[in-house]
C-alpha cells in the first residue's frame, strides 16, 4: 500500500518536472502506472492532497541533501560546488526542478500547495545562504558581498539554465555551471 503511494508522489513529481502542476491529471498517472483513478483516488483524495504529499517529499529531499552536504568533511568550497551539481544534474535534459515548476504554477496552485512551495523555496534559499556564508568565513568567497544576494543569484543562474537547456540543449547549463564556478572564485 505505501509502495503504491510512494509510485504515486515519484510520479507526480516525475510529471511535475516534465510539464507542470497544471498540466497533469490523474489520468496521466493511472495509465502510466496501469492503476485506476479511483486507486489514486484512495490515496490521494484530491490533486491538492497529492500536491501537498510532493511538496512534502520535496521538502524532506532538501533537508537530506542540506545534512548530506553539511556534515560531509569537505570544504566549504567543495560544499557549496556539491549543492550546485546536485541541484543542477539530477534532471534529464527535458525536466525542471521540481521546485521551479510549482513555483511557476504557484498562482494556479491551490493555497495549501502555495504555502508548502513558498516553505520548500524558503528552504532551498537558506540552504544555498548558509553555504555562501560559510564560504565566505573562509574566505573563499568576498566576505563583501551580501550573502542573500549571492544565494539566489547562484539558485536563479541555475534553474534558469534548466529552462533554458530544455529547450536548447545540455550545452546552456554546462557553460552556466563554467560560469557559476569562475564567479565562485575569490579574486
Amino acid at each position: 500500500m505505501e509502495n503504491r503511494k510512494k509510485q504515486i508522489v515519484d510520479l507526480a513529481i516525475k510529471l511535475i518536472q516534465q510539464k507542470g502542476y497544471v498540466a497533469f491529471s490523474y489520468d496521466d498517472i493511472s495509465k502510466q502506472l496501469g492503476v485506476t483513478k479511483a486507486s489514486i483516488h484512495y490515496h490521494f483524495e484530491k490533486k491538492e492532497d497529492l500536491g501537498v504529499a510532493v511538496t512534502d517529499r520535496m521538502l524532506l529531499r532538501l533537508q537530506e541533501s542540506l545534512m548530506s552536504i553539511k556534515n560531509s568533511p569537505a570544504s566549504a568550497e567543495e560544499k557549496l560546488k556539491q549543492f550546485i551539481q546536485q541541484q543542477a544534474q539530477r534532471f534529464e535534459c527535458t525536466e525542471i526542478c521540481p521546485i521551479s515548476s510549482l513555483q511557476t504554477d504557484y498562482e494556479s496552485l491551490p493555497s495549501i500547495v502555495q504555502e508548502k512551495i513558498g516553505e520548500v523555496s524558503r528552504l532551498e534559499l537558506r540552504v544555498m545562504k548558509e553555504l555562501v556564508a560559510e564560504a565566505q568565513a573562509e574566505n573563499i568567497l568576498n566576505s563583501s558581498d551580501d550573502a542573500h544576494q549571492v544565494a539566489i543569484t547562484i539558485l536563479s543562474s541555475v534553474k534558469g539554465a534548466l529552462l533554458y537547456r530544455r529547450v536548447l540543449g545540455d550545452d546552456v547549463l554546462a557553460d552556466v555551471l563554467n560560469q557559476l564556478n569562475r564567479f565562485l572564485k575569490k579574486p
